[in-house]
């Protein structure tokens, strides 16, 4: 689906940080929405999260910078990291290029699948809801 000039993959699911999941089984590859990596800027710097570390879903897990932005990456899902891209470690830019494709953070072993219903789809009321107010405070 787009929404504007940003576009959000159907087959996902999104928080309110704008992050991504991807789930196949019990596993969900997470990422950083074309919205977020759009007003984080060019994202210069990755650290990569700990493969074998526990993280509980809306909690902290990794951090980026970009030239106007250091943040902390938020996990959509509760569970156990299984997986780093560390392409994004050395190409940090693959964040803003393919958001969804090569720019994918971690894989994580989710661990209460339940915790799903909390995310949006993409053509959810709610979705666009959110999308409408962070472009109108980010004027995007």
């Amino acid at each position: 689906m787009d929404i504007d000039r940003y576009h959000f993959p159907d087959d996902l699911l999104y928080d309110r940080e704008h992050n991504w999941a991807r789930i196949e089984g019990t596993i969900a590859t997470v990422g950083l929405t074309d919205l977020g990596q759009d007003l984080a800027g060019e994202i210069v710097y990755v650290e990569m999260p700990l493969v074998g570390r526990e993280v509980a879903q809306g909690d902290a897990f990794m951090s980026m910078e970009s030239g106007k932005w250091v943040g902390r990456v938020k996990s959509p899902v509760s569970g156990e990291i299984v997986e780093a891209n560390e392409e994004v470690e050395w190409e940090s830019t693959l964040v803003n290029e393919d958001p969804y494709g090569e720019g994918w953070l971690a894989e994580i072993d989710a661990s209460d699948l339940g915790e799903l219903d909390s995310l949006m789809k993409a053509d959810s009321d709610e979705f666009a809801a959110l999308i409408a107010s962070e472009r109108e405070k980010y004027d995007k």
